[in-house]
């Protein structure tokens, strides 16, 4: 033991030097009432100093624990935002101050009914603007030349099919009889 410690304990320099003197001697004497006195009086203030340490200690938890919340908040907020693809994710916060204000975290970091805000604001008449559209542009028009619109008719494209065959061997009578054959069933052959 050194008087460093025993001063820790509220001793004063001339009570630690004589505990320290006494030990070396083998024995430790009874103290003197009032160095008694004295000692209970610097054990309250130090007793009064733990309470105060602890007081601070648990108001610098209660701070500590509302700041990380709001961290966890902010970072959920961020992550569902830039999941939404929201364009200026800063112009869209602002929106969700009222649902932040009664937000509550799951153990897994989430917060409870987010996505849903999140996802009013995204199908919202008014606010989906602030969110890049998955959708593929439309284009309006016309359509390209030699582009398929519609499926193929098979009948026609049969009736197509032996007219060309018909024409190469230069046989007219079987072109007429095949265009008379498609015209029976509604289809013009060319």
């Amino acid at each position: 033991m050194d008087k460093e410690v025993l001063l820790a304990i509220g001793l004063t320099e001339e009570q630690a030097t004589r505990v320290l003197a006494e030990i070396n001697n083998g024995y430790v004497p009874k103290m003197q009432f009032d160095d008694l006195k004295k000692s209970t009086g610097d054990i309250a203030k130090l007793e009064q100093q733990i309470r105060d340490l602890r007081t601070e200690n648990n108001n610098q938890k209660i701070e500590h624990d509302k700041q990380m919340k709001t961290l966890k908040i902010e970072n959920a907020v961020n992550k569902a935002l830039a999941e939404a693809k929201a364009i200026n994710p800063d112009t869209v916060k602002p929106l969700l101050s009222v649902f932040l204000e009664k937000a509550t975290l799951s153990e897994d970091g989430t917060v409870f009914g987010l996505s849903d805000e999140v996802s009013k604001l995204v199908k919202g008449e008014n606010t989906s603007f602030l969110f890049k559209a998955d959708e593929k542009p439309v284009i309006s028009g016309t359509s390209p030349a030699d582009v398929v619109t519609t499926a193929p008719d098979i009948k026609q494209t049969d009736y197509e099919k032996r007219l060309t065959d018909a024409r190469k061997t230069g046989n007219s009578a079987l072109v007429v009889a095949i265009k008379r054959e498609a015209a029976e069933d509604g289809i013009q052959l060319y």
